[in-house]
């Protein structure tokens, strides 16, 4: 691998970093079409899996104190039951379908709760459509590392702060994660190349979640609002267009 490739893989990996430790989710949003020039799309991918963990594992005891288990519990039983589905639909799913579908869902909804600026405060369906919404997530983040869209736009209606909304999303997303790396590593999924490289950039996704991380705690709560919305909204922007690129 030559000096270009590893800037461009350090680059990623800050940018990576830098909106995980701001948001709690995103290393995917930033990083992965920067490494897709560098690395072929599956260990671009798992090296997603990877950073993300790593960040959000850097940047948790800073927002330790703001999680609430009572809220998160139930996201993550949810969660945990979807991994291994999503898991086995890698080999089912169709790729661009998927990214297309998710992609909509994410250019619709942020757009809306943007410009509805009045506070929302959903409470319907309680604990249990927390768990189903977790569930969602799960199965997403198995089958292709987007554990964090769903819950996290969730999370924006159910009238909770910022730093509640930071506790569930950057728990369920670590937890989800995890898991997903887990399994997959069981199956014989994550390549050694992956491994390597990670150790290559983990110092890069450290320093930029920690950069995030800092501008995080100097945001108010309707500036992070909407920097969530954005990122989501953005997310939408890049899988649309990957899937219809790919048809």
């Amino acid at each position: 691998m030559n000096g270009i490739a590893v800037a461009v893989l350090l680059f990623g990996a800050l940018a990576g970093g830098f909106v995980s430790g701001l948001a709690g989710f995103g290393t995917a949003l930033m990083a992965l079409g920067i490494w897709l020039y560098v690395a072929t799309p599956d260990v671009a991918v798992q090296l997603v899996l990877v950073c993300s963990i790593i960040a959000q594992t850097w940047t948790m005891p800073s927002i330790w104190r703001s999680i609430d288990f009572r809220l998160a519990l139930p996201f993550l039983v949810g969660g945990l039951a979807g991994v291994p589905l999503g898991t086995l639909l890698i080999a089912y799913a169709d790729p661009r379908l998927f990214k297309l579908g998710i992609g909509i869902l994410l250019l619709v909804f942020p757009a809306a709760l943007y410009f509805q600026r009045a506070p929302v405060a959903l409470s319907i369906g309680g604990k249990a459509a927390d768990t189903a919404i977790g569930f969602a997530g799960g199965v997403l983040g198995g089958l292709a590392g987007l554990s964090g869209p769903v819950p996290t736009l969730w999370a924006s209606v159910r009238g909770w702060g910022k730093d509640e909304r930071r506790g569930v999303f950057q728990t369920f997303n670590w937890t989800i994660l995890t898991a997903a790396l887990v399994v997959q590593a069981g199956s014989g999924l994550i390549a050694r190349e992956t491994m390597w490289l990670a150790l290559l950039v983990t110092p890069a996704t450290i320093g930029g979640a920690w950069l995030g991380a800092r501008t995080y705690h100097a945001l108010s709560d309707g500036n992070f609002r909407d920097v969530v919305l954005g990122l989501l909204f953005l997310s939408g922007i890049t899988l649309v267009w990957s899937s219809i690129a790919s048809g």
